[in-house]
């Protein structure tokens, strides 16, 4: 299977922590997203959105990087990260959702802002936009932090994919500025993530400055 991807991006981070956590092999195929590659006529061909990650398993071509996780998982015999009952798949579908519509768009304000600017030389971050991308971090990181009180992992009582997803929307916490000290429980459970050895054998190198 081919993987298009960039390893700065959140969405290729997620399909990535699951592939490493199976052993899942990927051809990993860079996509230089800085450069434009993903609006490119080759790559429209792959994913007509123009965006990263994309799944090639022998013509099969998938976009969504929750698509993607869930599809790496149910090829893998034996695997955990996804319940087979249906109310444990549903709770799990739900944090993806949720990811998805609400705590990952809302750090990528801050990630865009704050990394993506500065890296790309499209000038300086936008006080306003700021503003906005700390507000709705704080609304969402106060709801994950209050769920995760008592908590090991987000649900099921072990590692799923709505841990490894919500985790790789936060990868860019530092350079992105996230304003998330304030949210313990939030914290000590990323922290959990960033232990496991799928978190260390996918993190990207940062630019510097």
């Amino acid at each position: 299977m081919k993987l298009y991807f960039h390893p700065l991006s959140g969405n290729s981070r997620r399909v990535l922590l699951v592939a490493a956590h199976l052993d899942v092999p990927l051809e990993r195929i860079v996509v230089d997203l800085p450069k434009g590659e993903q609006r490119g006529a080759p790559h429209l061909k792959l994913n007509p959105n123009g965006r990263v990650p994309v799944l090639d398993d022998d013509g099969f071509l998938l976009w969504e990087s929750r698509a993607i996780m869930q599809y790496l998982t149910e090829k893998t015999p034996g695997q955990t990260l996804l319940p087979t009952d249906a109310r444990g798949r549903a709770d799990v579908s739900r944090w993806l959702f949720w990811c998805s519509a609400h705590m990952a768009p809302a750090n990528t304000v801050l990630v865009f802002e704050n990394f993506v600017k500065a890296q790309t030389g499209r000038g300086p971050a936008d006080p306003a936009e700021v503003a906005r991308g700390e507000a709705l971090v704080a609304q969402n990181a106060q709801l994950l932090d209050a769920h995760l009180a008592g908590r090991t992992w987000v649900t099921q009582e072990r590692l799923t994919l709505a841990d490894l997803s919500l985790a790789a929307s936060f990868a860019l916490a530092g350079p992105a500025r996230l304003p998330i000290s304030d949210y313990a429980n939030l914290r000590t459970w990323l922290g959990r993530v960033q232990e496991l050895e799928a978190w260390k054998r996918t993190a990207p190198s940062l630019p510097r400055g």
